[in-house]
């Protein structure tokens, strides 16, 4: 079993900049691949970032390509989300996720891969 925390999500203005965080703790055999999903009122879950974690190759989603980094702290079992340039259209419920196999570029374009799934963080961005 693996547990997720999120942390940093909150309010900012168009331009503005962000950093979640996840905590990871359990069975470390099952955070080959972790990730950032979002989803907003409406819309269906996306895949935004994510990162190999033996490995620390990463992917991302185009619409955050240029301003959105992931990056890892494996000792602390920590992963961050560095968000930079937000707009409106980045308002979402930000979640942390895990899956024991490896990330590739389709790893992001469904949640179903994913089994492990944080609480969630709030990320609004005002115009």
């Amino acid at each position: 079993q693996v547990q997720l925390v999120e942390s940093g999500g909150g309010s900012v203005q168009a331009g503005g900049s962000l950093r979640l965080s996840c905590s990871a703790s359990g069975n470390s055999d099952s955070t080959s691949c972790m990730g950032w999903f979002r989803q907003a009122p409406g819309k269906e879950r996306e895949g935004v970032a994510g990162i190999n974690t033996n490995y620390g190759n990463t992917y991302y989603a185009d619409s955050v390509k240029g301003r959105f980094t992931i990056s890892q702290d494996n000792a602390n079992k920590m992963v961050y989300l560095q968000m930079n340039s937000l707009t409106p259209d980045d308002t979402a419920m930000y979640y942390c996720a895990a899956r024991k196999w490896a990330c590739y570029s389709g790893s992001l374009a469904s949640s179903e891969s994913w089994p492990y799934w944080g609480q969630g963080t709030q990320v609004t961005v005002s115009s």
